[in-house]
């Protein structure tokens, strides 16, 4: 396993394409970089957003903790009830537990960032503007509807 990976080699790398499945809108385009210099317990993105596309659902998470590090063009970072326009340079970090937050891109480029968090065995994702939890242990997902998420806080 390498532990160098060539900048020519990233930018010659196919994307992945990743679609949010409880929000068709988010699409993203990824090369998953810790992988390949096999991080187990660290996912390491290069992560690209189309204009008009938004990056994930409204969310927060229980368990891991999540950053983003913009590298080029402009976004709307929705962090709790408040917006903000970000741009290359700027860095969001998410504790566990955090503010919700999602990040969509209603500019005319493209949107680029470095996005990186843990990969716990266990998690539990809120996501507050749909009323849904997602339960996650292993491979195994379980998603919830619930009318107050407030009743299943830890």
């Amino acid at each position: 396993m390498p532990h160098l990976v060539k900048a020519s080699t990233i930018q010659e790398s196919p994307e992945q394409h990743f679609q949010h499945p409880l929000n068709s809108n988010a699409v993203r385009h990824t090369k998953s970089i810790g992988d390949w210099v096999g991080l187990e317990r660290l996912g390491v993105h290069l992560v690209r957003v189309e204009p008009g596309r938004d990056t994930t659902q409204f969310h927060y998470h229980h368990q891991e903790e999540e950053f983003v590090y913009v590298l080029s063009g402009k976004g709307i970072a929705e962090i709790g009830n408040a917006s903000y326009e970000v741009g290359p340079g700027d860095f969001m970090g998410f504790t566990a537990p955090s503010q919700p937050h999602s990040l969509s891109n209603p500019f005319d480029q493209d949107l680029v960032y470095l996005m990186g968090g843990e990969r716990r065995s266990v998690d539990i994702c809120d996501y507050p503007k749909l009323q849904q939890r997602l339960i996650r242990s292993g491979e195994d997902r379980q998603l919830y509807n619930c009318d107050d998420l407030q009743q299943f806080r830890i």
